[in-house]
């Protein structure tokens, strides 16, 4: 994979990433805050709240909200593709105004991308770099285990085995734990998670009576029923995974501490003596070293004096009551219904995106293209004409640069675009292609309504094959505006009408029925800077917008109109009037904000001219 594929991949996964450290960030406090509830009861249900938040790093909130607007139903999805077709002849404009699948497009860009967004993909290697580290420490102290279980031996009789046997039936256990006599000095400790056996260092049974030797053993069967082997490799691909979080660290002293806490509670809970069972452990831990490894649950982890303290205070610990379960039940049932309501709520659109998703989308393909470099006089001001013909499928576009054709195709504005041949806005081109019959066919049919007619596909593909363009996508940090609703609110009408048709003159902005997308897309070509709109606004609109003439601008050469139509309106030339800025806000409620904004690009990395046939 190329480096600058490696970067656009990055930059599509570093937002989404981030959300998912905050979000676990952020479930790992709130499990503090239980913990700190029930601080007084016992150790069983404080490990299983930290390991909950362990987990959480394993289960982005994504896929939960996914799985919610997956029930939402299929019949809930609206199309890609708009419905907005124009039929006009145009200078700079875009017929192609659907926000195409997959294209790059301001929007996407949120004003609390994470920093991490910005970070080289560089970033990737230190993390492989990190997790491979762990991995091989894992494995060094794994074949250390390895070793011991291949040098032990079965042991089918003797004290050990009927003290094992005895205390499997008190614990509940059905499937008798192979004992396994190591020559190793490891601890007493379980090894393996869905056959688990007990390996028991050579030796040990001399030092320990018969008391003694059975609350050792009971421990460990506690560590079986409670399947902490399982909880714990899960959290140590926890660790692997996210080995540069602190928090991931902390979470897994605290899984220990609970989790041999717990298993102390039921061993004094079963009737062991708490002196006897404190002097087992303190013999253990004079004569063998502790486990190399989490995952193989042993007899003398988490603070030794800390579980000493707690093993001979004589106290009793409280069941939790109604207030408490409750609190624990309403925690679980908000990290999992939350994720899963945002998902069906978001996944339900408007009246007017169900209509739209009513009627099929057309995905064109072009049966014929002719293009020939324009050697029209470039006397004048520039002239891009482009026109489609909704009665027999024709495309046809006069004088329009390579750079026109990419910004319609993947409905970017100016500054969203970089990189490209020198001829890339210089040479011009004549486009004269016909759509395939069945998209002909199809848009005879739904004639004249307007059809949902993914034209930017088929622009796209005539931009590969034809022009050999190779794209990638990155982010860049820019200056830029967000066009948003002013403290008055909107002044705008709702177009009631089908028909869309609008009017660009060197300071004037006529629409009767179009979206507030393009109005952003034309303000980004007067301003020079990208616009974002985050209004919110989804219909089209009537408006007009008038502002004072800047006297470096053009003449007027951007206009559209509906086709039968002979004269564009024409234009105001008011020297009176307000700047741009302020008569956006008077006249259509809206404001520009300036900003620096993580905003999507599209970066051409080949382009070549394009061959007569």
């Amino acid at each position: 994979m190329t480096e600058p594929a490696l970067s656009a991949l990055w930059r599509a996964i570093a937002p989404g990433f981030a959300n998912h450290l905050w979000q676990s960030t952020l479930v790992a406090a709130a499990a503090a805050l239980l913990i700190l509830a029930l601080r007084k009861h016992g150790a069983r249900a404080r490990y299983w709240i930290w390991l909950a938040a362990s987990l959480k790093f394993l289960v982005p909130f994504s896929l939960l909200v996914g799985l919610g607007s997956h029930l939402a139903g299929p019949h809930h999805f609206a199309p890609a593709a708009n419905a907005v077709l124009y039929s006009a002849v145009e200078e700079l404009g875009q017929p192609f105004t659907r926000a195409a699948a997959g294209a790059v497009s301001p929007q996407v860009s949120s004003p609390a991308i994470p920093t991490l967004q910005r970070l080289t993909p560089e970033l990737a290697l230190v993390w492989f770099c990190g997790f491979l580290f762990i991995l091989f420490i894992w494995m060094a102290r794994w074949r250390r285990i390895a070793a011991a279980m291949k040098a032990s031996v079965p042991l089918s009789a003797g004290r050990e085995v009927d003290t094992l046997r005895r205390v499997e039936r008190v614990g509940g256990i059905r499937k008798p734990i192979p004992l396994l006599l190591s020559p190793a000095s490891l601890e007493p400790g379980i090894f393996g998670i869905t056959q688990p056996a007990l390996l028991w260092p050579e030796g040990i049974s001399r030092r320990l009576e018969d008391c003694q030797l059975e609350a050792v053993m009971a421990h460990e069967i506690w560590h079986v029923r409670r399947r902490d082997n399982l909880s714990a490799a899960l959290h140590m691909l926890v660790e692997a995974v996210f080995w540069f979080h602190p928090l991931v660290w902390w979470l897994g002293s605290r899984l220990v501490e609970e989790r041999e806490r717990a298993c102390d509670e039921e061993v004094v809970a079963l009737g062991s003596d708490r002196q006897v069972y404190a002097e087992s452990i303190l013999k253990v831990c004079e004569f063998c070293l502790g486990s190399p490894l989490p995952c193989v649950s042993g007899v003398t982890g988490a603070d030794l004096k800390e579980r000493m303290v707690h093993i001979m205070t004589d106290r009793f610990l409280p069941k939790l009551d109604f207030a408490r379960k409750s609190l624990l039940t309403l925690a679980a049932i908000a990290v999992i219904a939350l994720p899963l309501a945002f998902g069906l709520l978001h996944a339900t659109p408007g009246h007017a995106e169900l209509q739209e998703a009513a009627s099929p989308v057309i995905a064109p393909v072009f049966e014929s293209a002719t293009i020939k470099p324009d050697n029209s006089s470039s006397d004048g001001p520039p002239r891009a004409r482009v026109m489609f013909s909704l009665m027999d499928g024709s495309f046809s576009a006069r004088g329009v640069t390579l750079q026109k054709l990419i910004l319609m195709a993947y409905h970017l504005q100016d500054t969203q675009l970089s990189g490209g041949p020198d001829w890339l806005n210089t040479q011009k081109f004549d486009i004269d292609a016909k759509f395939d019959s069945a998209s002909t066919g199809a848009l005879r049919k739904q004639f004249p309504d307007p059809p949902k007619f993914d034209d930017q596909s088929a622009l796209r593909g005539l931009l590969v094959s034809r022009f050999q363009l190779v794209t990638h996508a990155e982010t860049k940090n820019l200056p830029a505006y967000d066009l948003l609703i002013a403290a008055d609110g909107p002044k705008l009408q709702e177009s009631k009408t089908p028909q869309r048709m609008f009017h660009l003159g060197k300071n004037e902005f006529t629409s009767s029925g179009t979206p507030i997308s393009l109005l952003a897309d034309e303000l980004s070509r007067r301003l020079g800077q990208t616009v974002i709109d985050k209004t919110g606004l989804k219909s089209n609109y009537t408006f007009t917008l008038h502002w004072k003439p800047d006297a470096n601008a053009e003449p007027d050469t951007a206009r559209q109109f509906t086709a039968g139509t002979d004269q564009p309106p024409a234009t105001t030339t008011d020297s009176d009037a307000p700047s741009i800025l302020t008569a956006l806000q008077e006249q259509l409620g809206l404001k520009l904000e300036p900003r620096t904004e993580p905003v999507r690009i599209l970066v051409i990395d080949h382009a070549e001219a394009p061959s007569e046939n």
